[in-house]
């Protein structure tokens, strides 16, 4: 049966593309959001990630696309001009396969130092004895299509949703990972779409979860939750990564 299981989440995922996109939701004020970047491969924007250190940035481990450079501190792509970074290492979780099987994040270190300052801020981690509750209202933010099969856009758009009980989640996901939180994307409009990979899931002003899937190319919306990566999970990792630190400030 787990296997039976595993096969129905893996199907349901054959769909899964890279981007950014929001649904339902509305661009996110100016001076808002400081953390958030734009994940670029020598086409551009692939995914999205997060600033949780002057080095270090967040993302989703299958965002592993030639990978190139971040940028941070604009909401608007179009003035990513002198706001680029270079990637000067990618740490993909070890475990992670496939989104199917979970252990869906990763740490970009770049390749210099960020000035933390107006336009640019890093954002905490959950801890793990955050409680995440059922209902409790979060948002999701990143770049690209509002609608199914829609292009892309440039200006950084954000939407709220609400945390889904994990139970039922299971329920509705057969073959769902371990490690991960659900909010958005049943019983609403509102979520994110085929790819806003990467991106932070942000309750009570932390990160808490790391987009990871939903269904198919359906953003209409699919009748499953969205899929998140639990960040708390994986903090000793993150540890390690960080040369030792025991802590990620």
């Amino acid at each position: 049966m787990h296997g039976l299981r595993r096969f129905l989440l893996v199907h349901a995922l054959t769909c899964l593309a890279h981007g950014s996109e929001i649904i339902d939701g509305e661009k996110a004020k100016e001076n808002s959001l400081l953390y958030m970047a734009s994940v670029q491969n020598n086409r551009g924007h692939v995914c999205g990630g997060f600033l949780i250190s002057e080095e270090f940035v967040v993302t989703a481990a299958h965002c592993d696309s030639d990978l190139k450079s971040i940028v941070l501190g604009t909401h608007n792509l179009k003035d990513a001009k002198n706001k680029t970074r270079n990637i000067e290492k990618q740490y993909k979780h070890p475990s992670f396969e496939n989104v199917g099987r979970g252990n869906d994040i990763m740490l970009l270190k770049l390749a210099q130092k960020v000035q933390l300052d107006n336009s640019v801020q890093k954002i905490q981690l959950s801890r793990s004895e955050v409680n995440i509750k059922e209902h409790m209202m979060c948002h999701v933010a990143g770049w690209g299509a509002t609608k199914s099969k829609g292009r892309v856009v440039d200006e950084l758009r954000e939407v709220s949703v609400s945390i889904i009980n994990l139970q039922f989640c299971e329920k509705e996901w057969p073959g769902l990972p371990a490690n991960v939180i659900c909010a958005g994307g049943y019983g609403t409009r509102k979520g994110f779409c085929q790819g806003d990979s990467g991106g932070p899931l942000v309750c009570n002003g932390m990160a808490v979860g790391v987009v990871s899937f939903n269904k198919n190319r359906n953003c209409a919306y699919p009748d499953v939750p969205n899929v998140y990566t639990d960040i708390s999970k994986y903090l000793p990792w993150i540890n390690t990564i960080f040369k030792g630190r025991k802590h990620y400030e």
